[in-house]
């Protein structure tokens, strides 16, 4: 797993073979990575299964009412399979957008 400081949020880019070794590496950083929005990049090459996915929504969840942003990128995702408040994005760029529009949301006080 890849730690990267980006204005104004972390990426973690899945370096690992497969999913669970990465979601065992990221829940080993938790700790570290909990005060900050966070950006999880996974590769399509890498296989998992929704049910994997979805563990990481209780992270979202947790991330959200700390008023912090968690996005996941992955091109090969099919969206719809997840909760509607689960941000996941096919690019970075689209990540970035989630996250200054959810900045915006929070000093507007929703």
């Amino acid at each position: 797993m890849k730690i990267e400081k980006k204005d104004p949020f972390l990426l973690v880019t899945c370096s690992e073979k497969s999913f669970s070794d990465f979601y065992n590496s990221f829940l080993n950083q938790q700790e570290h990575l909990h005060k900050e929005h966070l950006v999880v990049q996974i590769s399509k090459t890498i296989s998992f299964t929704a049910e994997q996915v979805l563990l990481l929504v209780e992270i979202s969840k947790e991330k959200k009412e700390n008023n912090k942003s968690f996005v996941l990128v992955n091109s090969g995702t099919d969206v719809n399979s997840f909760p509607e408040n689960f941000n996941i994005v096919p690019t970075l760029q689209e990540a970035e957008d989630i996250i200054e529009m959810e900045a915006i949301e929070r000093e507007l006080g929703f």
